[in-house]
């Protein structure tokens, strides 16, 4: 009877035993499921709005015309950040038109432009980039000197402007600050209608004729620069729902008047209502030695020297971020 039990007794331990061990094999032998990795570099914004401003007169003593305006716009941002590198993409799209009582309809804002920036630096802790920077611009359709809307001033691609160099930017962190130093930077002005080209705008080589009139050479439609460039940008909340952005750029020619500056300032402030509703102010100054003014003077279009360019936006918009 002992023996009986003694051997019952044997089995089950022999049993939990095994059980047991079966049980550590198998919690040690199924591998663990790791989910795929997700952590991206690549930080991604993207802007689009639409201001508006009207004003209408019915019956209005001291007199008026009624108007409207729109303006349409997008920007776009990708930035690339790993280790010492960045990379920095944005494009920026405007678009406007105005239409006023007896008058056709107008163009009041046109721009296509991408900015690239691609940078080293030596450490993480350093705001300073080794950086070569990219500047595309041009416009969607062409430009008039209103009233006459026979013969453009200016078309796609006539001109754009390629910003092309190597240099060095402090950026901090939240880029909301950027200083860029560039001693090489190329400046290739493209005219890419031959009756702008032979008229010399925009800075390239006109066209040259013989005492009667007739074409001997025509126009060239590029025209390459190198020179030093300083841009820099600044965007801060003055005050609470107050936000001020100002974008300028300094180009001078080494071969070609050297010292004497082009100058490229873009100010905006805005006013924010809510979310998506926010009022705009904005004022855009360029000067450019080699853009030279047109007036209509005795019904004919009359090439004038260089000027100082001045625009001045005030609109409220709606703004969808995503």
């Amino acid at each position: 009877m002992k023996l009986v039990s003694s051997s019952i007794l044997f089995f089950v331990l022999l049993s939990s035993a095994t059980m047991f061990s079966q049980k550590i094999i198998t919690t040690i032998d199924v591998p663990k499921v790791i989910g795929p990795d997700t952590l991206s570099h690549w930080v991604k914004k993207n802007r689009i709005g639409f201001d508006i401003s009207e004003i209408a007169f019915v019956n209005w003593n001291a007199g008026g015309t009624s108007s409207i305006s729109g303006l349409l716009k997008g920007k776009f941002n990708r930035v690339y950040t790993k280790d010492n590198y960045n990379w920095t993409n944005e494009l920026i799209v405007r678009y406007g038109l105005n239409k006023q009582d007896g008058i056709e309809l107008r163009k009041t804002e046109d721009v296509l432009q991408l900015n690239s920036a691609l940078g080293y630096r030596h450490d993480t802790v350093s705001n300073w980039y080794h950086t070569a920077k990219f500047n595309f611009s041009t416009q969607f359709t062409d430009g008039y000197a209103y009233p006459n809307k026979d013969i453009s001033v200016s078309r796609p691609f006539a001109p754009a402007y390629i910003f092309l160099g190597l240099g060095a930017e402090y950026a901090t962190k939240d880029k909301h600050k950027l200083l860029y130093l560039s001693p090489f930077t190329s400046k290739i002005t493209i005219v890419s209608d031959q009756r702008l080209a032979n008229q010399g705008a925009f800075g390239v080589k006109k066209a040259l004729y013989d005492l009667d009139g007739k074409l001997i050479t025509e126009g060239e439609k590029s025209k390459l620069e190198l020179g030093f460039l300083l841009t820099s940008f600044y965007k801060k909340e003055i005050l609470k729902n107050i936000t001020i952005e100002n974008r300028i750029s300094l180009y001078s020619d080494y071969i070609n008047k050297f010292g004497n500056i082009d100058v490229d300032n873009d100010l905006s402030l805005e006013l924010v209502v809510n979310e998506h509703v926010k009022t705009n102010i904005g004022i855009h100054i360029i000067y450019d030695d080699d853009i030279k003014a047109k007036e209509e003077i005795g019904g004919k279009q009359v090439i004038l020297g260089p000027k100082t360019q001045l625009k001045q936006v005030l609109g409220v918009g709606i703004i969808y971020n995503f």
